[in-house]
């Protein structure tokens, strides 16, 4: 059972942890029509959009209220209403997701009291759903911001069960933890059809940041679950959450509709899709399809492989806590280990990483740790590229935010199939470095000018002594 250890330095050096206000837009992201709005600064807002543009690629819609240093100090009600009433007037948004920052929040704005005076003296936003959450940035992380939004928006919008209390059991809902992809969602999306399931997602990032180009501009989001949608999860046979983040909201979704849930704390790795297979095969009363078989002997003969290169491999890695424990576990379960664990936040899973020890710190303190310096390989978004430089390890780059590569939305790691490519990604870096700079290949083999190349080319005087 591994350790949580807090730091005990005051500030973050080379940061690993993004904050509760961009991880609770970035659940509000996954709504259609939808336009997040950050309690704050401009400055606030400007930093988190730089990093969903670089990650994603794309036009990220994310507004402020632009709070200044007066407006703080006597609260934030104005700013608030006219950032509302801006953006009802020019976007048009089917809802509008409010996120506190440490600005507001240190001030104590009450956002509740403003949101019923604005919706007072605003008759207009009668039926405009507005999510407010809060999320200072002096504490928590990106997975917290995500976990508290997500619970608010089930709360506040879906609907409680209806008179007959019928359900329909082939509706499915879904509440994915931030550490999965657009890509991980279109494969979770493929599986649970096969099953002939109908799944709602919530949030569906793989409607809105899955990189494609529609056919209309609009200055909101330009896809994922509807609020129609949203309110009618309460009529889903089950719902299945993803991460243990996302316990507290399927939670409230029971307590709320009472519809079951089923948590799957990870989704990477043989076992746990063994009975993420098993359950679908359950509730939908179908055979796991021939096509999953498959998949499942393409992984196993993949482990079987890629073992004798990452069996024995020491492993450093920085992650949000689910991430941590998602991909640290495939990881061990195929002989690595865990020699370095840093996280940026508390979660129950902390606990079951197969490591001593978990740091709640930032990258300078994974590189600074003394296990990290005899590690293979380091694991982290794109901000550890210079520690994996200076440690001279192989960098597999995974999470929020990762600018400097292409593709960051469609990388896959759940089910089958994403197991197996991740595998194969990871062992393919171990063979890669290995090849380069521990064993001589025939391009870098060169004979040394001392030693004769054949018995042919010796002189008579070397034959004869000979």
């Amino acid at each position: 059972m591994a350790i949580a250890t807090l730091p005990t330095k005051a500030c973050a050096v080379n940061p690993l942890k993004m904050s509760q206000p961009i991880g609770g837009a970035f659940a509000f992201m996954g709504l259609s029509g939808a336009m997040p709005l950050l309690h704050g600064s401009q400055g606030c807002t400007s930093f988190g959009l730089t990093l969903f543009v670089r990650h994603f690629k794309e036009a990220v819609p994310l507004q402020t209220t632009a709070m200044s240093e007066v407006a703080t100090v006597l609260g934030g009600y104005d700013n608030l209403e006219q950032a509302i009433i801006n953006i009802y007037n020019r976007t048009k948004p089917k809802i509008i997701g409010i996120c506190s920052t440490g600005v507001t929040e240190t001030n104590g704005d009450d956002v509740d009291a403003y949101l019923k005076l604005i919706r007072g003296k605003h008759p207009q936003l009668a039926k405009l759903p507005l999510v407010y959450v809060s999320t200072p940035d002096f504490k928590g992380s990106f997975q917290d911001g995500w976990e508290k939004a997500v619970a608010s928006i089930v709360e506040l919008l879906v609907e409680g069960p209806n008179v007959n209390g019928l359900r329909d059991p082939s509706r499915v809902n879904v509440l994915p933890g931030c550490h999965l992809t657009p890509g991980d969602l279109d494969e979770l999306r493929a599986i649970l059809e096969d099953f002939g399931l109908l799944p709602s997602f919530l949030p569906d990032l793989a409607g809105s940041l899955d990189g494609h180009i529609p056919d209309d501009f609009t200055p909101t989001t330009i896809g994922g679950i509807g609020v129609d949608e949203i309110a009618s999860m309460g009529r889903a046979g089950w719902t299945i959450a993803i991460g243990g983040q996302m316990r507290r909201a399927a939670e409230v979704m029971q307590a709320r509709t009472g519809v079951p849930f089923r948590l799957f704390e990870r989704l990477c790795g043989l076992g746990p899709n063994d009975e993420f297979m098993t359950f679908l095969s359950e509730v939908s009363g179908r055979p796991v399809p021939s096509k999953y078989r498959r998949q499942r002997g393409q992984l196993t003969d993949a482990m079987l492989d890629a073992h004798f290169h990452i069996g024995g491999r020491k492993l450093a890695i920085a992650a949000e806590p689910d991430l941590l424990f998602d991909l640290s576990s495939t990881l061990h379960e195929m002989g690595a280990q865990v020699s370095a664990a840093v996280t940026t936040t508390q979660s129950a899973v902390i606990e079951r990483v197969k490591t001593e020890e978990v740091l709640i710190g930032d990258l300078e303190d994974l590189e600074e740790l003394a296990r990290t310096k005899h590690c293979d390989l380091l694991i982290t978004h794109s901000h550890g590229r210079q520690a994996a430089a200076r440690l001279k390890i192989p960098f597999y780059r995974a999470g929020f935010p990762m600018f400097d590569r292409l593709g960051a939305g469609h990388q896959l790691s759940v089910g089958y199939r994403g197991t197996r490519d991740l595998i194969f990604d990871i062992a393919n870096l171990v063979i890669a470095d290995r090849e380069e700079n521990h064993q001589p290949t025939p391009d870098r083999w060169r004979p040394s000018a001392a030693l004769p190349l054949m018995s042919g080319n010796r002189s008579a005087a070397e034959r004869s002594t000979a």
